[in-house]
């Protein structure tokens, strides 16, 4: 560590960081050499009972704040982010893999989600409505909801957490924060910081352990108001149904399948650019990463070549080496999992252009990234969320053919088009069933534009003005005199 943070391996609870009250503990491992990084508390369920109690006790105080106020201790803590940026990245791929420049992006991007909170707090307007009498006033006020419980995923350690918490505490409200058991210290850092910027003891609170067990509270207990998840489809319905007997507010960010659309008049260049930064960007184990490549039939072979020619170019390593493109996987079943889609591919005829093998020589969680062509909506990858560095790319005639096909999916989080033709992307766009359309663009994450899915990818947005309202009731009051 190069500059002030303090590594910490205890969960942060009212402004304090404790153990397990039974001493017990969880391993946290280096997805690139296998070796322990360090422990982190396994909480009771009476610890994560008193973080709630916590965060229910610091609301009242931090709600009644002005929102200036909650904006400049916000503002601080992006600040503290940026200034310990190094150790940071450092804290990242230590226990996730991905490369520093990866790492570094990632932070600096959730960074900016509190940077542009700590202002839209400022922003919750209400209303004056016309009243149906002339002694009557009706008012309009936006409230925080209360507390927040959430739970977030080992890919993005770091800005998962600050996406969804910068919006709850500009709203006023309080946060509980269960990240991945195998990527916590990227939270616990965050937590150390958020202390150092000010944020009152109760208001930032981050509980470790297993995560099905601390799920169940996080999920039942009365006095969260609202719950977001980020994860799988499966585990999202699960985590829904038992939000459900206490009525919470629900927002979820779950599976995709994301279609790659390129049409025959698209800029070349930009669109192999663009597939390879959106299926490989963190070993493919994104939620809105390019999970089917459609390319028209005119341009099949002249994209393939080049978009075989760009994978071949993509270094293996682990993240700590300079140049690095593709880090391990988080752990050796999802290399497993990349490897039987290969094969379950190839068994039916598609063809394997490059990667696919393990690189056994590095360790037991890196592969090389693969391309298959001739692909069909019989094989398991155009079916199953991949992620994982595998390309299916898939040929196409018309424009009615590709929209049927890329809709054909229970998911829809993200979508890509590339064309230069302005009809196209217009009507391709408004076509598409997903919540996300990048169009000639493969950057969807911005702290200005609302994230989010529709169908089984999920419901709610995070990021820009829409996201806030996750976090917010509103209530209406009629006055007469």
């Amino acid at each position: 560590m190069k500059q002030n943070m303090t590594p910490k391996f205890q969960s942060f609870i009212d402004g304090q960081w404790l153990d397990s009250e039974t001493g017990q503990t969880l391993d946290v491992l280096n997805p690139a050499t296998q070796e322990k990084v360090g422990t982190i508390s396994d909480l009771t369920d009476v610890q994560v009972v008193q973080a709630v109690e916590a965060a229910d006790r610091a609301f009242l105080d931090w709600s009644a704040m002005l929102a200036t106020e909650r904006q400049m201790i916000l503002e601080r803590w992006y600040d503290l982010i940026v200034e310990n940026i190094d150790d940071l990245v450092k804290i990242l791929t230590a226990e996730q893999g991905k490369p520093h420049a990866e790492a570094k992006g990632e932070i600096l991007n959730g960074a900016g989600f509190i940077k542009w909170y700590a202002e839209e707090g400022r922003r919750l307007y209400g209303d004056i409505i016309p009243p149906s009498q002339g002694n009557q006033r009706i008012l309009v006020t936006k409230n925080p909801v209360g507390v927040c419980a959430m739970i977030t995923p080992w890919n993005f350690p770091s800005s998962m957490i600050t996406r969804k918490a910068a919006a709850a505490l500009a709203a006023g409200c309080t946060v509980v924060i269960k990240p991945s058991e195998l990527t916590p210290y990227s939270a616990l850092a965050l937590a150390e910081l958020a202390e150092r910027a000010g944020i009152p003891k109760g208001v930032f609170n981050v509980v470790t352990g297993d995560a099905k067990r601390l799920g169940q509270i996080l999920t039942t207990h009365p006095k969260i108001k609202k719950f977001s998840f980020t994860g799988s489809t499966a585990v999202g319905k699960q985590l829904m149904a038992q939000c459900a007997p206490s009525v919470k507010k629900v927002s979820l960010e779950l599976g995709g399948n994301a279609p790659f659309i390129v049409f025959d008049d698209a800029d070349l260049d930009l669109a192999v650019q663009g597939a390879i930064a959106s299926k490989f960007r963190n070993v493919g184990q994104t939620c809105i990463c390019a999970n089917r490549i459609f390319v028209q039939e005119g341009i099949f072979e002249t994209f393939m070549d080049r978009f075989v020619d760009g994978v071949k170019a993509l270094t293996v390593g682990p993240g700590t080496q300079e140049g690095t493109d593709i880090g391990p996987m988080i752990y050796e079943a999802a290399v497993e999992n990349t490897v039987s889609l290969i094969d379950d591919a190839v068994s039916q005829g598609a063809i394997l252009h490059v990667g696919g093998k393990r690189r056994e020589d590095l360790g037991a969680q890196f592969i090389e990234p693969a391309v298959l062509s001739g692909v069909t909506d019989q094989m398991r990858c155009f079916r199953e969320e991949i992620f994982g560095p595998l390309a299916a790319v898939y040929s196409f005639k018309t424009q009615d053919d590709v929209i049927r096909a890329a809709n054909d999916t229970e998911y829809g989080l993200a979508a890509y088009l590339y064309t230069k033709d302005l009809q196209t992307s217009w009507q391709v766009s408004h076509a598409l069933e997903y919540g996300m359309v990048g169009i000639n663009s493969a950057m969807l994450s911005l702290p200005q534009a609302p994230f989010g899915g529709v169908k089984q990818s999920g419901m709610g947005r995070e990021g820009s003005k829409y996201g806030i309202d996750d976090y917010i009731v509103t209530k209406y009051m009629s006055v007469q005199f």
